[in-house]
């Protein structure tokens, strides 16, 4: 978490003798804006970028992409270089002319070709099976020829962009053929991308197959969502700013409402979603890494081990829950035929590679407590759904409402509560709802909205997500990634649900694509005396 660290360090430093006009028309382009170019890193230090799935669709749609805003940013290395290990019939130039094209499609924004032409060159191919050994031997022998040409020294970051299935067997046998031993400014990494497992049982059993070859601090559990600048603001916003802090616990908020929604269905990924559904894509990871980051404590600095042992506490404090409360405070979906943004949308059991008669969920509700001195009584509640009317990630603190007596015998009919929106995507920012009251001779209050953008402040350009999740790996900064007991606090708390979920068959589908979710959503609040804010 680079970024946050260089906040830190320099909010404390002596300001310029001139505040700079922070208008939006002054803003517009990050190379003139003198607050983004005050918060420059240092490129990350040589390496080699290993990516197996180099052929697939992660690679082209965002690892690509954040590698070339990662170079247009400045944050590569000179020294550094990309081998793609997939089992695609693929050479060098092949895998470089397909990169080219896909770059231009995928880019988050307008593709400089000279920076592109000057990576391209680093990159290279090699065709072969992520589960046999004589791939490796080929991998290693490749990389020493490919380290000798850039200068890159011995460090290696390996992706396994591949189907969960094969990380355990990638890492055992990048260990086999010595290529994750560690020496004396030699470092060597892998990033696993989710799923962190599929259950308690299996994320238990990933843990320990991957520990068995590699130290803890090789291994980097990536959630994208964590890479988002709203998110990482999350701790700046709470803990740098003495407005808010003493207002973040119980006494002063009412509840807490964590949105993750999409627009888009199932599409292509029937093979992989009807096996995992909306719980286990979306709530270890993405959810309840956005509740830990809403509810931990202050760590005591931003290094890693810190910020990830107090996430580690909140996820310890989250109430287990019987069969009764699953029931009763958990909500599943799927949906239905509908319209989202004028399409037609098949109903999920007709999408391709979708059991016509599948029970698997395509949305999620559920109420959560933390049971500690900071929480304690504050319903957190987490949704997340496939087909809704728009895409929309954001994390909404609902404050208690002031007392009544003061406006007795006026007009102001009900007092709103206030509401701090912090909104992840696809408009990063965070807003604040007050009431105000109107002018005129009565007393009239009405709600109003103060809002801050970060495109409109800073001028920030579009990102994958990815970047500062990539650049934390070269310079090794764990906070933003998951540690071992925190992925499995996460399933231990998902894995009741999945067991009687499995007992009980579901009546699908159960709301119409394009609506907000199944009514039960809307009751499992409303019991609370409480609403979701609307999503559409």
């Amino acid at each position: 978490m680079s970024q946050l660290t260089d906040v830190a360090q320099k909010s404390n430093q002596a300001k310029p003798d001139s505040t700079p006009d922070l208008t939006k028309d002054s803003v517009k382009n990050t190379a003139t804006n003198p607050i983004t170019q005050k918060n420059k890193s240092e490129p990350a230090p040589p390496c080699v970028l290993v990516i197996f799935g180099g052929a697939g669709d992660l690679t082209k749609r965002l690892l690509i992409p954040s590698i070339y805003n990662l170079a247009a940013a400045g944050l590569l290395p000179e020294n550094f270089a990309i081998l793609g290990v997939a089992r695609a019939d693929k050479d060098d130039d092949s895998f470089r002319t397909d990169l080219t094209e896909e770059i231009h499609q995928f880019a988050t924004g307008k593709v400089d070709d000279k920076i592109w032409g000057e990576l391209v060159k680093k990159v290279y191919y090699l065709r072969g099976n992520f589960d046999e050994r004589p791939t490796f031997d080929a991998v290693k022998s490749r990389l020493e020829e490919i380290s000798a040409r850039h200068n890159t020294g011995k460090s290696r970051l390996y992706y396994l962009a591949t189907g969960a299935e094969y990380f355990p067997k990638i890492a055992a046998l990048l260990s086999e053929a010595d290529m994750v031993k560690q020496e004396e400014n030699v470092w060597r990494r892998v990033i696993v991308e989710k799923p962190f497992g599929t259950d308690l049982a299996s994320a238990e059993a990933l843990n320990k197959e991957l520990l068995a070859v590699l130290e803890e601090n090789q291994i980097f559990r990536i959630d994208h969502y964590l890479g988002k600048e709203t998110v990482q603001n999350i701790l700046v916003f709470r803990f740098a700013n003495g407005l808010f802090e003493p207002l973040w616990n119980n006494k002063y908020i009412d509840s807490v409402q964590i949105t993750v929604a999409e627009s888009v269905g199932v599409e292509n990924r029937g093979n992989y979603y009807d096996k995992s559904g909306a719980l286990r894509d979306m709530v270890p990871n993405h959810l309840f890494q956005l509740l830990c980051m809403t509810a931990m404590d202050c760590p005591t600095s931003f290094q890693a081990d810190a910020v990830r042992g107090e996430k580690a506490k909140v996820m310890e404090a989250i109430h287990p829950l019987t069969d009764e409360e699953i029931r009763s405070q958990t909500v599943r979906g799927q949906y239905g035929a509908g319209t989202v943004k004028g399409k037609e949308i098949l109903a999920y059991r007709q999408s391709p590679k979708v059991n016509p008669e599948s029970t698997t969920e395509t949305f999620l509700a559920m109420k959560v407590l933390v049971d500690n001195w900071r929480w304690a009584g504050v319903p957190f509640y987490l949704r997340t759904g496939k087909c809704l009317p728009k895409k929309r990630s954001e994390i909404v603190i609902t404050f208690k409402k002031a007392p009544f007596s003061l406006f007795r015998g006026e007009e102001v009919g009900q007092l709103e509560s206030n509401t701090l929106v912090l909104h992840i995507q696809p408009e990063e920012g965070i807003s604040l709802e007050f009431g105000a009251k109107i002018p005129g001779p009565k007393v009239m209050i009405s709600g109003v909205e103060m809002q801050f953008n970060y495109q409109d402040y800073f001028g920030q350009s579009s990102s994958t997500g990815y970047e500062t999740l990539i650049y934390d790996c070269m310079i090794g900064d764990a906070t933003l990634f998951q540690r071992a007991d925190n992925s499995e606090l996460g399933w231990r708390v998902v894995d009741p649900m999945l067991k009687l979920w499995q007992k009980e068959k579901p009546d699908f589908p159960n709301y119409a694509a394009g609506s907000n979710g199944p009514a039960a959503a809307d009751e499992l609040l409303a019991r609370d005396g409480r609403a979701w804010r609307a999503i559409g």
